[in-house]
């Protein structure tokens, strides 16, 4: 059911990934990025599969800070597919990917999610996660905006 992802899961991410983000990525640049976290131990990208289809992503990266002292996993993306959301399947690939983090010296996982995301905040909250922190972000080329979209 869970596993870890490889270079021919691209377009299956790819997809998943457009579809959280509610808009179409550049695929090329998509590609060169997932490639490169595929051959970085840093990274992991599980997936979850049902009857041979990709319905759950969920991309760990894995940081020393030194504010912890620690090694930390964050979850960088994490969708399961529409049909087959409040199924548990988010609680469990949750839960899976908390287990891999910790059997990879992590001791804290972390997420950060945009302020739009209710539910998703929600679903955080009823798994355990406590909400410690405020995230900042900057446009750093193109033009900024004072408004909050999701698919930033």
């Amino acid at each position: 059911m869970y596993r870890i992802a490889d270079m021919q899961d691209c377009e299956a991410v790819y997809q998943m990934i457009c579809d959280m983000e509610s808009k179409a990525l550049p695929y090329d640049r998509f590609q060169e990025i997932f490639r490169r976290q595929l051959e970085d131990e840093r990274y992991d990208c599980i997936l979850c599969e049902e009857n041979g289809e990709t319905i759950g992503v969920l991309n760990l990266r894995y940081e020393e800070q030194l504010h912890h002292s620690e090694t930390i996993a964050e979850i960088m993306e994490f969708v399961i597919a529409t049909g087959y959301r409040k199924e548990g399947r988010g609680k469990d690939m949750l839960a899976y990917a908390t287990q891999h983090a910790k059997e990879k010296g992590c001791t804290q996982i972390e997420v950060a999610c945009n302020q739009l995301r209710k539910d998703t905040h929600r679903f955080y909250l009823r798994e355990g996660m406590k909400n410690y922190h405020f995230k900042f972000s900057k446009r750093l080329i193109g033009p900024d905006s004072n408004e909050n979209v999701l698919g930033r």
